[in-house]
């Protein structure tokens, strides 16, 4: 057994150079072809050091930290992940791209400053126009989304992603309802992964991983133009482990609801994953409190009874008794895992009924399945005055609309048709 002792300082120094050299030139070769490259790597580390000193290198080289999984706890650590932006003024997010443009949407205003001077900040999308905002050639991942368009948009442009070589979406949602604006209205957000800071600035956190490519796109169901579309994709360029799953968005709504059926946040989630969150446009059709309703998850092959079932659709959203708070008061909230923080009431004139944004976010407690998944979520309040002896619970026909985020592997189940602009408008 070698039992060589690192003691000059040069040998010191050239462990580091080369445990560099191999971060930063054989980590994506390594994890692509992980066992030829890490035979390639032992031959050629046999030929400079003794077994001692390769046994650093080696070890220095497996703890390579890839910039994914960020929290406060892992900050402070290097990588040689490559760091990349998309937007107006930078298509492709190409190194030492940005800000060259010559013309774009405010080129005329740049007139006496000229290029670098914000020239291109945001996009004009056409009619029916289905415009790409990032084509990324992997592997990698999406750490930061930030968009922002007139709130009256927020229905009619619709977000798809599009993972590797997949030609069916992993997400297919409105722009406002990804980011917990459904009603066309703007209200603040104060979350982990999604956060809408004044006015109308949608930011995601959600990381999005991919390994060969990674497509996003917007389509315009407007038959008009749709000027000042502004975006920012934030992403890094790294290796992606073999655990990772594929981020997953889909939309639904039912309005009303029918008499006596429960609304399907999803189904037809196929394969292995874990479920993280929940967003839901909640509009009330009748008086009275509707918030009675259970939230069911069908895994692994659940048929009749989940493995999973709340007790309240507040609860479900963290909150209690009815979001009473003041005395006979609904009250807007929002914290990092869950809230309720758009409340649209009536103004006694052409709005009528009661409209409400919640959202809750799995992020501590993801719902894990292995098979399949399927979310529902009942549509209950009360028949008649609460009280033990008259108090019925009502069946309700409410419209309702919802966002399902997951990940999972690929392949995914392919989405039911989105409803044409018509379903999807808030009316």
């Amino acid at each position: 057994m070698d039992t060589h002792i690192i003691k000059s300082r040069d040998e010191k120094q050239n462990i580091l150079k080369y445990t560099v050299f191999f971060h930063k030139y054989l980590v994506f070769f390594s994890f692509k072809y992980c066992k030829i490259a890490n035979l390639l790597l032992y031959c050629i580390l046999a030929t400079l050091f003794s077994e001692t000193t390769i046994a650093l290198i080696r070890g220095n080289f497996m703890t390579y930290f890839n910039g994914l999984h960020l929290h406060l706890g892992n900050l402070s650590r290097l990588s040689f992940a490559k760091t990349r932006s998309i937007s107006a003024e930078n298509f492709t997010g190409e190194k030492g791209k940005g800000g060259r443009a010559t013309s774009g949407a405010t080129e005329i205003f740049a007139r006496d400053l000229g290029q670098g001077w914000k020239i291109s900040p945001c996009v004009t999308l056409k009619p029916g126009e289905t415009f790409d905002l990032a084509n990324i050639q992997g592997p990698g991942a999406i750490q930061h989304i930030w968009m922002t368009v007139s709130e009256k948009e927020w229905r009619r442009l619709i977000l798809r992603f599009f993972w590797d070589d997949e030609t069916d979406p992993s997400v297919e949602v409105p722009i406002g309802d990804f980011f917990c604006n459904g009603w066309c209205k703007p209200c603040l957000v104060n979350s982990l992964p999604v956060a809408v800071n004044p006015r109308g600035g949608f930011n995601s956190y959600w990381e999005m991983p991919f390994r060969k490519k990674a497509r996003i796109t917007v389509e315009n169901l407007s038959d008009a133009e749709i000027d000042g579309f502004f975006y920012q994709i934030d992403y890094t360029l790294t290796q992606v482990p073999e655990d990772v799953g594929y981020f997953h968005a889909q939309w639904r709504r039912k309005n009303p609801v029918p008499y006596k059926d429960v609304y399907t946040i999803i189904d037809g989630i196929e394969g292995h994953g874990h479920y993280v969150g929940t967003y839901m446009a909640w509009g009330v059709n009748q008086n009275g409190w509707w918030g009675e309703g259970e939230i069911k998850f069908f895994m692994d092959d659940d048929k009749e009874f989940p493995t999973i079932c709340g007790t309240g659709t507040e609860d479900y959203f963290c909150g209690a008794w009815g979001f009473d708070y003041p005395k006979n008061n609904y009250c807007e909230y929002s914290t990092a895992y869950s809230g309720m923080p758009q409340i649209i009431r009536p103004d006694g004139f052409t709005e009528a009924n009661q409209r409400f944004g919640l959202y809750r976010w799995h992020v501590m407690d993801p719902i894990r399945f292995e098979k399949n998944l399927r979310v529902t979520i009942q549509d209950l309040g009360w028949r008649t005055a609460m009280g033990k002896e008259s108090a019925r619970f009502l069946a309700r026909q409410d419209d309702i609309a919802s966002v399902a985020f997951w990940y999972q592997k690929e392949p995914h189940g392919k989405f039911p048709e989105l409803p044409d602009r018509d379903f999807l408008e808030v009316i």
